[in-house]
């Protein structure tokens, strides 16, 4: 009898092998974050009994989704080590214009929102557009594009909010599907579709060479112009999304609405891993940013903390967070 060698092939692993693996991996890469932001919630537990009621925690997550959509735009454009100041005044142009024309013009919802979001993803086009052909810094290009959407939001609504009263556009901000807010169930797609461009597909690997070295991927081939045009004109997309979910949860356009939201979501980004100097950053640390600066915000209204002090606080929070990643990179061995 001739005797049949055995091959050893290597064990597939299963779909939930894999899952535990990726949840370690996600704790591992984490950790720090995570143990800050369970310090913080215990000891806002201790503070204030409203927050660990289920209303609260439903509100924070609420609350915590249009900072999540800017961020994912902040993350990967620090990620190739750019920046976009310019998602919150962008937020309120396309935001308001929508409100306008279902309120004001009569315009079906669909296509309102349709021009709405055309809008700002025009705006974030052009950002990535100068960006790439002129050689202006992110900053300068992002920071003029600020001013310029703010004014245009105060022009169109001629400084006045536009109150939207309409069922159906209202309950895009405020309806449920079934438990869960519905701008919960947005983010949570975006997030996971972003997740994926930016750790499975080609574009995503673009994404971290042009941040971790500009040179060296183009030497390798690789489009910077397209990467750079790609992740501005997303950050514009998701700024105006952001913007008409925000109003219809507002039940009006308030051209004053996301002052300050790009400084939220840098300090998300920043909190989650992702680094000033580029070439670093997950879609999943980012969102362990937000729920540390929702919940800090949340926490300090709970306490009736003042809001002047509020900014002094995300100021802190930011200036240790940069500082600690300095910290990290000095820290890692240089390799030959």
């Amino acid at each position: 009898m001739q005797m049949e060698a055995k091959v050893n092939m290597p064990k597939r692993q299963g779909f939930g092998h894999k899952v535990l693996n990726g949840l370690l991996g996600y704790l591992k890469d984490n950790m720090g974050i995570l143990v800050g932001f369970g310090v913080l919630c215990g000891a806002l537990a201790i503070m204030s009994d409203a927050f660990l009621t289920p209303s609260n925690i439903m509100n924070v997550l609420r609350q915590a989704t249009t900072n999540a959509n800017l961020a994912i735009g902040l993350t990967l454009a620090l990620i190739i080590n750019g920046i976009d100041l310019s998602v919150g005044p962008i937020l309120a142009i396309s935001g308001t214009l929508t409100s306008g024309l279902i309120a004001n013009n009569g315009v079906p919802i669909p296509i309102a929102i349709l021009i709405g979001i055309t809008l700002g993803t025009s705006l974030g086009f052009v950002n990535g557009k100068i960006i790439s052909k002129t050689g202006i810094p992110p900053f300068i290009v992002t920071l003029a594009m600020m001013q310029i959407a703010r004014g245009a939001a105060y022009v169109y609504t001629n400084g006045m909010p536009i109150r939207v009263m309409n069922e159906s556009y209202n309950f895009l901000g405020n309806g449920y599907l079934g438990p869960i807010p519905l701008p919960i169930i947005y983010t949570t797609v975006l997030m996971v579709s972003v997740g994926y461009i930016l750790t499975r597909t080609k574009l995503g690997r673009h994404i971290y060479a042009v941040g971790g070295n500009i040179d060296a991927a183009r030497y390798s081939g690789i489009n910077i112009a397209k990467v750079q045009l790609f992740v501005y004109t997303l950050s514009g997309f998701l700024a105006a999304f952001s913007g008409i979910i925000l109003c219809a949860r507002m039940y009006s356009g308030q051209p004053s609405v996301g002052t300050g939201y790009e400084l939220d979501a840098i300090a998300a980004s920043v909190l989650g891993g992702t680094s000033f100097t580029g070439g670093v950053g997950k879609i999943g640390g980012t969102l362990i940013g937000v729920l540390v600066i929702s919940v800090l915000n949340n926490g300090l209204n709970l306490m009736n903390v003042n809001s002047f002090w509020q900014l002094i606080a995300k100021g802190i929070v930011i200036l240790v967070a940069v500082y600690f990643d300095m910290m990290k990179k000095k820290a890692k061995p240089k390799t030959a």
